[in-house]
């Protein structure tokens, strides 16, 4: 190979690694800032072919898109003294590539200064409201002043708080038991109260249904005693009437059902005089002569 091309390839090669030293792409969704000996030389937000110095200018990518940060979850104590498990969530977006790199330098170290701020403000927010506030329609204004203070304290981080929001909101384990026992406690009251009740209920149907009952009967006794006396009435009459037409009959027939009713059965022994009146009808002619 002749010098003339060894020094053709060598050109060649210095010319590729000089343009891969001093060019270089901004994607979608990033931005760039360069930085020469530490210090920033020019800053790109918008996607192209960029070039910088090689050798003495590097490069730092930063995301440009909104990231999301999750801080743990953390109990908080509200002013009505209950206490809350609140786990929120926050997004943010890198609005000063300088003040970034400056106050954190990286996303794994901003996501843990942020999530330190949201606890810490959602401590100092929540800290004036009460459960209530929590649960109903204030809570938006809740989430909208912990943005403002968290966005206002990340400022010199060079990020601006895009939303910040309480995913949930739980009682604590122990507190949920104890509200879960008391209101087992509540129930248990109120089925012994509706039991209760129940049972005086059923006994007030039960006296209820016992009086009726002792009222129909007397008054259906009472009925049937005065239909039995007039109809004893009534046969105290028709006898009278038969024992003025014919006495002697009247005295033969009472006589016969009497002896019915005595002797009816067979097994019946009567010791009587023969003179007795009661056997009378009993004699024979004969004996009668």
């Amino acid at each position: 190979m002749s010098k003339a091309s060894t020094l053709f390839v060598f050109l060649l090669i210095a010319g590729f690694i000089l343009v891969t030293q001093s060019a270089f792409l901004v994607r979608q969704g990033t931005q760039a800032m360069v930085l020469q000996f530490g210090r920033p030389a020019a800053q790109h937000t918008e996607p192209g072919l960029k070039f910088k110095t090689p050798f003495l200018q590097n490069v730092r990518v930063f995301q440009k898109r909104i990231l999301n940060v999750a801080p743990p979850a953390e109990e908080v104590i509200l002013a009505d003294q209950k206490r809350l498990v609140i786990d929120a969530f926050g997004r943010y977006q890198i609005t000063d590539m300088l003040a970034f790199n400056n106050a954190v330098g990286s996303e794994e170290a901003a996501r843990d200064r942020i999530n330190n701020l949201i606890n810490s403000v959602t401590r100092e927010v929540l800290g004036t409201a009460t459960l209530t506030d929590v649960l109903s329609e204030k809570r938006a204004g809740l989430m909208h002043s912990i943005k403002e203070r968290v966005n206002a304290a990340a400022k010199n981080l060079g990020v601006e708080i895009v939303d910040v929001r309480i995913g949930r909101a739980d009682l604590p384990e122990q507190t949920s038991q104890s509200i879960f026992n008391r209101m087992k406690t509540e129930r248990q009251r109120e089925a012994a109260q509706f039991r209760a009740e129940g049972q005086q209920l059923a006994q007030e149907t039960r006296s209820a249904a016992d009086k009726e009952r002792t009222v129909i009967l007397a008054e259906a006794g009472r009925q049937s005693q005065i239909q039995r006396g007039l109809g004893d009435e009534a046969a105290i009459k028709i006898y009278a009437e038969a024992f003025k037409q014919d006495p002697e009959f009247y005295n033969f027939y009472r006589t016969m059902e009497a002896y019915r009713e005595s002797l009816g059965n067979g097994d019946t022994t009567l010791i009587m005089s023969p003179d007795s009146d009661f056997l009378r009808y009993f004699k024979t002619s004969t004996g009668q002569k």
